[in-house]
């Protein structure tokens, strides 16, 4: 996906960026290039450095001819759409953000079709509006679309990987495809889309017309809930750490929050990097936090969690660094 500079490259890196942006924005097709956008104003977390350039994407003509600008300049590009669940680093991202926008939802008999730039809550109240009781479990996650399937995103017991039936992909080479739910490889909050080498640009999801009156109170139900549990007014990037394997076949997942608490975590703070008071698992912003602040607190926990418990935590939050993403998988 990106090639990997080392440290003492790194300001040639972000000078080659500078001038191919600068000759990227004379080209008939750079008239919406925003140059030296700050990553802190497109992500949940109000944190990260500038972007060498972001290019609002809507269909998959615009996002080849960028990928392919990105390409002959030798400049990492990446995809974003609502900026939840990542960390941007402090030094910025030396390449093209691809950012989805918005499109229309197309609602017909049973099958919902959906660019990845919506807004995810956006498109549960849309649904429910329609009759279609299907995704009100979700209520109040924040982010897009794609990055909700990208991530496989869920809650109580349900995943958005169940509903959908098709996506439509670009690759890095190109080429537009559509995969089905068996070819995206859903995981627990993964999906194959998640390396970051294929872009997710249009959704099918499979939701048919329900009681609505219960999809209504469900939906009240888990506003209030995050509203509850998840901070309001301080900035975060959602829940920081996967929650770990059942220790038995179908069982439930054990909480990660639960074994952060267990160490007193609430407590812990580096910077203006804190964990939030009311969710262990929680890193937020509370004004001027770095992502040198967040990784840093974000070891901490690690590390204590693997001296205490024996057990070891791994990254929901991706953080992208000045060449691309880097994901903990496991």
């Amino acid at each position: 996906m990106h090639r990997e500079f080392p440290s003492d490259n790194r300001v040639a890196a972000q000078l080659r960026a500078t001038e191919a942006v600068a000759g990227l924005l004379k080209r008939p097709y750079g008239a919406s290039v925003r140059p030296h956008q700050p990553l802190c104003e497109m992500t949940t977390f109000r944190i990260g450095g500038p972007a060498a350039a972001v290019c609002p994407i809507q269909t998959a003509d615009t996002a080849i001819r960028f990928l392919e600008f990105a390409k002959a300049h030798d400049l990492p590009a990446v995809c974003l759409g609502g900026g939840s669940n990542v960390l941007a680093d402090d030094e910025g991202f030396h390449g093209l953000v691809l950012h989805l926008t918005e499109t229309p939802i197309s609602l017909k008999s049973g099958a919902v079709r959906v660019g990845a730039g919506v807004l995810f809550d956006d498109l549960i109240a849309a649904t429910l509006a329609d009759g279609r009781p299907g995704l009100a479990f979700a209520s109040g996650i924040p982010g897009s679309l794609g990055g909700a399937v990208v991530g496989n995103a869920g809650c109580y017991g349900h995943e958005i990987g169940e509903f959908v039936t098709e996506a439509v992909i670009l690759s890095r080479d190109g080429v537009v495809q559509r995969l089905g739910p068996g070819d995206l490889g859903f995981a627990y909050r993964s999906s194959r889309l998640k390396g970051g080498d294929e872009i997710l640009l249009e959704v099918e999801l499979r939701l048919d017309r329900g009681d609505i009156g219960a999809a209504e109170v469900e939906r009240l139900e888990r506003l209030a809930d995050r509203r509850r549990k998840h901070p309001v007014t301080e900035p975060c990037a959602g829940s920081y750490f996967q929650n770990l394997p059942p220790l038995e076949p179908g069982g439930r997942r054990r909480a990660a929050g639960a074994l952060l608490d267990a160490l007193g975590a609430r407590s812990w703070r580096i910077g203006d990097a804190a964990v939030y008071d009311k969710h262990a698992n929680i890193i937020v912003n509370l004004g001027r936090a770095t992502s040198t602040d967040v990784l840093a607190l974000a070891d901490r926990m690690r590390s204590e969690v693997l001296q205490h418990h024996g057990l070891i935590l791994l990254e929901e939050v991706r953080h992208l660094q000045p060449t691309g993403f880097r994901t903990t998988t496991g």
